[in-house]
């Protein structure tokens, strides 16, 4: 499989083993997710649907036998297990909108409301975190515990700035790698309240803070994340 961005495609040339050409293809399962050439993760969503879809239905045939909390945690062996692997690569893709919506409708399932009816508030109340803020979640746990790959602003400069205890974030014009772990990792610490920062060096106090503040906002979106504080 040959990789390229949007922009920029690829020279085809033959590659060959015990000589026979190696078959080219645009997109492959490995450990789990299902890797597009141009890395859109379009595909491993539209693997994981079906399994999404499954999941709801086996909570909705449960709904009239099981209490609330047992439905969560069905929830949580079935739905969310699904949903959270590999979330940290395809969690900012336009098309994880879709996962969303069969989230919503989980909660639906469990709680008995409507479909018009907003989950929000539900989804702080039994402590389910959204499709994106289970993506910060899992993009800020790999920062904490990867420290030495990241620098502060501190380290690269002497001056005394507000963003002097933020992460340095690299100069880089590629989408492809703008959207990545490593980059949206340190965006995404930067946008946090200044109290979880200082909890980095700590990590056990860093995760509990940081969940709590997840469950508190219920973040919905990309957007929802980086405009909270500025409201």
């Amino acid at each position: 499989m040959y990789f390229s961005t949007k922009n920029n495609s690829f020279n085809d040339f033959d590659i060959m083993y015990k000589d026979k050409k190696v078959t080219t293809v645009d997109n492959i399962k490995f450990l789990g997710l299902t890797l597009d050439n141009s890395l859109t993760w379009k595909k491993h969503i539209e693997a994981i649907i079906p399994k999404l879809s499954a999941a709801n239905f086996a909570m909705r045939v449960l709904k009239p036998l099981l209490s609330v909390d047992a439905l969560k945690l069905v929830y949580y062996s079935y739905f969310h297990s699904i949903l959270s692997y590999g979330i940290i690569f395809w969690g900012n893709s336009p098309h994880s909108n879709v996962i969303f919506k069969m989230q919503k409708k989980a909660m639906r399932i469990m709680i008995g409301i409507r479909n018009r009816d907003s989950c929000r508030e539900h989804f702080r109340i039994l402590k389910i975190l959204p499709v994106q803020s289970q993506y910060w979640l899992s993009l800020l746990r790999f920062v904490a515990e990867n420290t030495e790959y990241f620098r502060l602003n501190s380290e690269i400069h002497s001056f005394n700035t507000k963003n002097k205890c933020n992460l340095h974030l690299p100069s880089t014009k590629l989408t492809t790698f703008q959207k990545g772990p490593y980059y949206s990792g340190i965006k995404a610490f930067n946008n946090l309240p200044t109290y979880i920062k200082n909890l980095l060096q700590t990590k056990k106090q860093f995760k509990e803070a940081l969940k709590e503040f997840l469950y508190f906002h219920s973040f919905y979106s990309l957007n929802d994340y980086y405009n909270y504080n500025k409201c």
